[in-house]
C-alpha cells in the first residue's frame, strides 16, 4: 500500500468508527418504541431535520452521478435537473412540510407515511398503506442498489481494489448502523454527512478551478467543445467511427490527447421540461417526507425550510460545476458516462493531500450512507408497521413488529446487493427511475391528501397504481419511440396519476362526513398543536369527528 492510500483510508476508518458509534449511542432510546425507533419520537430538531432531509435525498448520485452528467455532455442536462431538484425542494419545504407535520398527528398520530394514507381516508382494512408500503419497497430495493453502486464505485477507483467486495463491505456498514440505531441514528448521521458532503463538494470544487489554471483558462477550454457550456445545447462525445456515443453504445475516441466531439444537438422544450421535471418528485419521497413528520415543532418549519433551500442550491450548483471543471482539468479521462461519474473521486486524489482526501471522499460514502439507510428503514417501517402490523397481525406486540422490521431491512439489503453487482450502472439512470415511481405514486396523493377534503381511499389506491404503472410502462415503452414521447417519466406519471385520483374520489362518492370533519379539524387546529398533550390533540379531533364515525381508526 502506497502512504499515501495509507492516510486516505486512515481518514476513512475514523469517519467509520464515528458513524458507528452514532448509531450504538441510539440504540437503547430507538429499541424502547416503535415510534421512536421509525420516528424519532416526533423531536428531532430544524437542524437535524433540514440537513437529514437533504442528505438523504441527495445520496452519491450528487457527488458522482449529476457531476458525471457533467463532465460527459456538458451543461444542459445537468443544469436544467438541479434547476428543477432546487424548486421542487423549495415548494416541497413550503407546501408539505407543515401541514403533513400537523395532518400526521391528527390522522391518528402516524408514524408511518403509509400509515397517514390510511389514517387520512379511514380505510380501516389498511388497503392503501398495503399498496403504499408494497410500491415503496419495489423502488427502494432499485434506490438502494444505487446507493452500493457509489460504494463500489468509490473504493474501487481510489484503491483499484475489486468493486464487488468493497460494495458489500460498504454495504454491511451501511446496513450495521441503520439495523441497531433506528431513526435516530440516521439523523444524527445524516446531519455530520450533509456537513461533510457540503465541505467536500466545496473543497473539490475551488481546488479543481485552481488547479486548471484559474476560471478564465477553464472557461476558454470548456468554450472550444461544442455546446458544452449552453444551456440548449448538448455536447456529443464520438467513438472511433465518428459515430455518436449514445447511438453506438462504445467509448469517446481521443485523438492526439483530445477528446472527439460532434456537432452539438439540441436541447430542446421536451428535455428542458423533463429536467425540470425532477423536482415533482420530492412531494412523493417518502425518506424526506418522513423527516417532515418527525420535526420537533411546526413553528420550526420555516427555519428548516430556509436551511435545507441553501444547502441544497449551493451543493447542486457545486456539483454541476465540478463535473464542468473537471473536464477542463482531466478531458480524456473518462470515456463513458458511467466511467465519468467517478470525476469527484478522481478529482479528489489528484489536487488534495492524502488525508485531506479520504476526509472529502467520505462525502461521498456520507452521501450513499444517508440515503441507504433513509432507504432501508423506511422499507423496513412500511412492511412491519403497514402489512405485518396493519393486515397480518394487528394484534402483534411492538417486539414482533420490530422483528419483521429487521427482517425486511435484510431482504432489502440482500436485494440492493443484488442489483448493484454489475459495476457498469449508471447512478443517475438507476436514481432517474427509482425517483419517478415513487414521485409519480405519491406526489399528487401526498398533495391531495393535504390540500383537498373530498379525496378518499379508492381515488388513492387507483391514483398510486396509475402512477407506478405508467412509469414502468412509459420508461420501458413509450420513451424508447423518441420525439415527445421521450420525455422524463415522471411528468405523465405524475399527471394521471392525479387525474386518475381526482376522477375516481368524485366518481365513488368523494369522502365521508367523518373524514371531512376530519380534514377540518386539521385545517382548523392551530400551529401549536403538537406542542400540547398529543392525547390532548386526539381527543380533541376525536370530538369533532364523534358524530359521523364514532372512533378514528388508528391504523
Amino acid at each position: 500500500m502506497q502512504r499515501g492510500d495509507f492516510y486516505v483510508l486512515l481518514a476513512m476508518l475514523i469517519y467509520f468508527i464515528i458513524v458507528l458509534t452514532i448509531g450504538f449511542i441510539y440504540t437503547k432510546r430507538s429499541n424502547s418504541s416503535t415510534r421512536e425507533y421509525f420516528l424519532g419520537g416526533r423531536k428531532v430538531g430544524p437542524w437535524f431535520t433540514a440537513l437529514s432531509a437533504e442528505a438523504s435525498d441527495m445520496s452519491g448520485w450528487l457527488l458522482m452521478g449529476l457531476p458525471g452528467v457533467a463532465y460527459f455532455t456538458g451543461a444542459s442536462d445537468a443544469m436544467w435537473t438541479a434547476i428543477g431538484l432546487a424548486i421542487g425542494t423549495y415548494l416541497n419545504w413550503k407546501l408539505v412540510a407543515r401541514r403533513l407535520r400537523k395532518y400526521s398527528v391528527v390522522a391518528g398520530d402516524a408514524i408511518t407515511l403509509p400509515q397517514f394514507y390510511s389514517n387520512r381516508f379511514h380505510d380501516t382494512k389498511n388497503r392503501v398503506a398495503t399498496v403504499a408500503a408494497l410500491i415503496i419497497l419495489v423502488f427502494f430495493c432499485i434506490y438502494v442498489g444505487s446507493c452500493f453502486v457509489t460504494v463500489g464505485k468509490l473504493f474501487n477507483t481510489l484503491f483499484g481494489l475489486d468493486y464487488r467486495t468493497m460494495m458489500v463491505l460498504g454495504a454491511i456498514i451501511v446496513f450495521l448502523y441503520t439495523l441497531v440505531g433506528g431513526y435516530l441514528s440516521v439523523v444524527a448521521t445524516d446531519f455530520v454527512q450533509a456537513c461533510l458532503m457540503f465541505f467536500a463538494i466545496l473543497v473539490v470544487l475551488i481546488g479543481t478551478v485552481v488547479s486548471a489554471g484559474g476560471v478564465d483558462a477553464t472557461a476558454a477550454f470548456l468554450q472550444t467543445i461544442p455546446g458544452f457550456l449552453s444551456p440548449t445545447q448538448l455536447s456529443t462525445p464520438l467513438d472511433a467511427t465518428g459515430t455518436a456515443v449514445a447511438v453506438s453504445g462504445l467509448e469517446q475516441a481521443v485523438v492526439d490527447g483530445v477528446p472527439q466531439f460532434g456537432a452539438a444537438s439540441p436541447y430542446g422544450t421536451v428535455v428542458i421540461i423533463s429536467g425540470l421535471a425532477w423536482g415533482l418528485g420530492y412531494f412523493g419521497m417518502p425518506h424526506v417526507l418522513v423527516r417532515f413528520m418527525g420535526i420537533r415543532s411546526v413553528a420550526e418549519v420555516k427555519q428548516s425550510r430556509i436551511i435545507a433551500v441553501v444547502w441544497c442550491f449551493i451543493s447542486l450548483t457545486c456539483a454541476v460545476l465540478i463535473g464542468l471543471v473537471g473536464r477542463a482539468y482531466i478531458p480524456t479521462m473518462f470515456a463513458s458516462q458511467s466511467t465519468a461519474e467517478n470525476i469527484f473521486i478522481v478529482l479528489s486524489h489528484m489536487i488534495l493531500p492524502s488525508f485531506v482526501c479520504g476526509v472529502v471522499v467520505c462525502g461521498i460514502f456520507a452521501a450513499s450512507m444517508s440515503s441507504s439507510s433513509s432507504y432501508l428503514l423506511v422499507s423496513s417501517s412500511s412492511v412491519a408497521e403497514n402489512i405485518f402490523h396493519g393486515v397480518l397481525k394487528r394484534d402483534a406486540s411492538e417486539r414482533q413488529i420490530m422483528i419483521v422490521a429487521r427482517l425486511t431491512l435484510i431482504a432489502v439489503f440482500l436485494f440492493g446487493i443484488f442489483i448493484a453487482m454489475d459495476e457498469n450502472s449508471s447512478i443517475f439512470r438507476i436514481v432517474s427511475y427509482a425517483w419517478a415511481g415513487l414521485g409519480a405514486s405519491f406526489g399528487p396523493l401526498t398533495l391531495l391528501s393535504l390540500y383537498w377534503k373530498n379525496a378518499n381511499d379508492k381515488g388513492a389506491l387507483a391514483g398510486m397504481v396509475a402512477g407506478a404503472v405508467t412509469v414502468l410502462v412509459w420508461h420501458n415503452l413509450i420513451a424508447p419511440l423518441g420525439g415527445v414521447w421521450a420525455i422524463y417519466e415522471l411528468l405523465p406519471a405524475f399527471i394521471l396519476s392525479l387525474v386518475v385520483n381526482v376522477i375516481v374520489s368524485k366518481a365513488t362518492g368523494g369522502a365521508s362526513d367523518a373524514v371531512k370533519a376530519e380534514f377540518q379539524a386539521f385545517i382548523d387546529s392551530p400551529d401549536d398543536a403538537e406542542e400540547r398533550s398529543l392525547d390532548g390533540v386526539l381527543e380533541e379531533t376525536k370530538d369533532a369527528v364523534d358524530d359521523h364515525s364514532g372512533e378514528l381508526p388508528v391504523a
